[in-house]
């Protein structure tokens, strides 16, 4: 297929326009894999995974995140980039994707690269072109850091196949929680399209464990597992159906992870919400509570939520909350109750159960070896005895431990420091001047303007 693309804009003119765009995706964390590098190359993706940070609300910005392009054939009403929208166009080539990583990473202000796109002309160019950045950044460049890339709806499955073997995560974006929603918000996306790909690397995935199995040299495909993000706000479904359809992705194609986006009204359409208080962020939140809650805690949809009641509580955490509706399976003896009972008091984790269980085979466990133990005894004390007793003399009333546990402020992502729905920038913490330094030379002669990463 032959590659065109426009170089009339500098690489750093697009790197702010590409990056800025890219924000609003946020499933770009990454994950600890096998993939280690030969001592050929640079970076590496240990079983480890690689450093993170985050801002403040929640978004990963140890990778360079960028879009291959923010043109767009589609008109999602959601989306800034969408076709109808008035903003800038630009385009990267796949070197320029391979320079700007390199050159980050060596900088050492990244990790590795989270790559998506707008669709080109249509969704096989587009794959095509993210195909090549990729694969030459892995064979020319030698890089062998951490990928995760967007599998476009749509695109040749023969062309998500070679991709999957050299990048570590991909993800197919559901965008919205229902095919109505999607219908009427992004008419030019079709539901079953986009589950298509997201079979075919569950499937690639599958087959690639058995080969290794088989085979122990087999090729590794997307050995991070895959993820997908849905938009929440933008339509009206209730919380139950949305943590309903992230079980069921979780259970029919092996997420690694669900992410939620707070839908954050930035067109003027009247299809959208209006949204007079902001981003639904403390909805957004506790959808995430409630995620960690299937995954690891052993919760099912239908314990969290049902059609009588079909939204979270806003002011107590969806682990509280089911506890508090469900009295009659409390206190829960810690030196005795099975490790999914454990789980399931409020102020006790994953670790800190898996300790407990430990702990105790030496001997009694008292409250003051909890707290030890990294139990938030404030949560949990109205729910657990030790040796039979309570730590305090409390009442196993609903009204009196809801009054108590609202007196402990929840610690909420977004509270420290107010909201921002921007990236961290990578020089906003040393005042860095574009006109001068190593960037003015990264890509000679062009000049250089930097966006949000």
């Amino acid at each position: 297929m032959e590659i065109c693309i426009s170089e009339s804009t500098t690489s750093m003119d697009k790197l702010g326009v590409l990056s800025d765009a890219a924000k609003y995706d946020v499933s770009c964390s990454s994950s600890g894999v096998e993939r280690k590098g030969d001592g050929t190359g640079i970076g590496n993706s240990a079983a480890g995974g690689i450093c993170h940070s985050f801002s403040s609300d929640g978004r990963c910005i140890s990778l360079l995140k960028i879009l291959f392009t923010n043109e767009c054939i589609y008109d999602c009403k959601y989306c800034v980039n969408r076709r109808s929208n008035d903003v800038p166009r630009v385009s990267f080539t796949p070197e320029e994707i391979c320079t700007l990583t390199i050159e980050f990473y060596r900088r050492n202000f990244i990790e590795g690269l989270f790559l998506s796109s707008g669709i080109l002309h249509n969704p096989d160019y587009t794959m095509e072109l993210i195909y090549q950045a990729i694969y030459k950044l892995r064979t020319e460049y030698r890089f062998q850091g951490y990928i995760h890339v967007k599998a476009i709806p749509g695109a040749n499955p023969i062309i998500i196949a070679k991709l999957g073997m050299i990048v570590d995560r991909m993800s197919v974006n559901l965008e919205l929680p229902t095919a109505q929603g999607l219908s009427e918000l992004a008419p030019n996306k079709h539901r079953k399209t986009i589950l298509m790909p997201m079979r075919q690397i569950q499937q690639g995935i599958k087959q690639n464990k058995n080969e290794l199995v088989l085979y122990k040299k087999a090729p590794t495909f997307v050995p991070g597992g895959q993820s997908t993000q849905m938009i929440i706000g933008a339509t009206p479904e209730s919380d139950y159906q949305i943590v309903s359809v992230a079980e069921n992705l979780y259970q029919k194609f092996d997420l690694k992870r669900v992410y939620y986006s707070a839908f954050i009204n930035i067109n003027e359409d009247r299809s959208l919400p209006a949204l007079p208080g902001g981003p639904p962020l403390l909805r957004e939140h506790r959808l995430y509570q409630a995620d960690w809650l299937l995954r690891f805690y052993g919760f099912k949809a239908d314990e969290l939520l049902n059609e009588a009641r079909p939204n979270f509580n806003i002011l107590l955490d969806p682990k509280a909350d089911w506890a508090l509706r469900h009295l009659e399976s409390f206190p829960v003896e810690v030196n005795r109750a099975d490790y999914q009972t454990i789980l399931r008091v409020p102020g006790i984790g994953v670790t800190s159960a898996q300790r407990i269980v430990k702990a105790r085979r030496n001997g009694a466990l008292r409250f003051e070896d909890l707290k030890k133990i990294g139990v938030v005894l404030k949560r949990a004390l109205y729910f657990i005895t030790c040796s039979g007793r309570m730590m305090f003399n409390t009442r196993i009333e609903e009204d009196y431990i809801t009054r108590n546990l609202l007196t402990v402020k929840e610690r909420l992502p977004f509270d420290k420091d107010g909201v921002t729905y921007q990236q961290l920038s990578l020089f906003d913490d040393v005042n860095f001047q574009p006109e001068s330094g190593w960037a003015s030379k990264l890509i000679e002669p062009k000049s250089v303007v930097y966006g949000q990463l």
